[in-house]
């Protein structure tokens, strides 16, 4: 019987999540200064966890995350089914009236079941679903490794966690999320459990 434990965070801050800009799949930006602060803050806190295997997305900015992981030793593997939603024509532009409005749109037709819309050039949440599991048929492919660090996104996670806990899509917004916060998920054989939900105590201001 297949048992893991799958520790789930969002990558660390990085200028256009301070600056309020959408990154999307579109934008492969670096972690920002308290972003790496906040990647040193989680290797602190979890350096001592005996994980056998890191997933990170194929974007920068989840590896820089765990990268002090990575280097002490332990493997690593990029999928891109891990990478966040697409917003298309929308990424890394500035917030304006017009933006706003369509985002606010787009999140209330999500809400609504509508989950094969989306903007021009972007993913729908059930075009995401489709990729994320087969990153998930890979992680779980692996029965020796049983604590397995995942990096991610924040839109992405909010999926994920929908998908391991069986829950629809439309639920996603039941998962809140902040920069560098943990999701610690364990599988029994058969079911998804969610162990930690949103936790960020390992992010105290110094």
């Amino acid at each position: 019987m297949i048992q893991k434990t799958l520790y789930i965070t969002r990558h660390g801050q990085t200028d256009l999540n301070k600056q309020g800009i959408v990154q999307g799949r579109g934008r492969d930006t670096d972690l920002n200064d308290e972003g790496r602060r906040q990647a040193n803050q989680f290797y602190e806190a979890y350096k001592d966890v005996p994980f056998d295997k890191i997933y990170v997305s194929a974007l920068k900015r989840t590896q820089q995350s765990v990268q002090q992981f990575i280097d002490l030793g332990i493997p690593y593997q990029k999928l891109s089914g891990l990478d966040e939603l697409a917003w298309g024509v929308h990424e890394g532009q500035a917030a304006t009236p017009d933006t706003k409005a369509a985002f606010l749109q787009l999140m209330r037709d999500w809400l609504d079941g509508k989950l094969d819309e989306k903007f021009e050039g972007g993913e729908s949440p059930n075009e995401v679903k489709e990729r994320q599991l087969k990153a998930l048929e890979t992680i779980m492919s692996h029965p020796e490794e049983k604590t397995v660090l995942i990096c991610m996104h924040g839109r992405a996670l909010r999926l994920l966690m929908c998908v391991l806990t069986n829950q629809p899509l439309t639920q996603m917004d039941n998962f809140p999320h902040q920069n560098l916060v943990l999701y610690k998920v364990t599988y029994d054989g058969a079911t998804f459990t969610i162990a930690e939900a949103n936790n960020a105590k390992h992010l105290k201001n110094d």
